[in-house]
């Protein structure tokens, strides 16, 4: 994984629970989702990221 892929999927993972947990805090529904969607995101690139350096090998 390329350490800009690898950095911008850690970002989005830590910037969405980080949305999510403070959206649930003050009881914004529509926000905490939109953050879920963000460390889904992230962990989606993640994956993706792993998988094309398994094939490399």
């Amino acid at each position: 994984m390329s350490s800009g892929e690898r950095a911008k999927a850690k970002a989005e993972q830590v910037l969405g629970k980080t949305v999510r947990k403070a959206a649930h805090a003050v009881h914004k529904e529509t926000l905490a989702a939109k953050g879920a969607a963000l460390e889904t995101r992230g962990r989606m690139r993640a994956a993706k990221e792993r998988t094309k350096d398994s094939f490399k090998h």
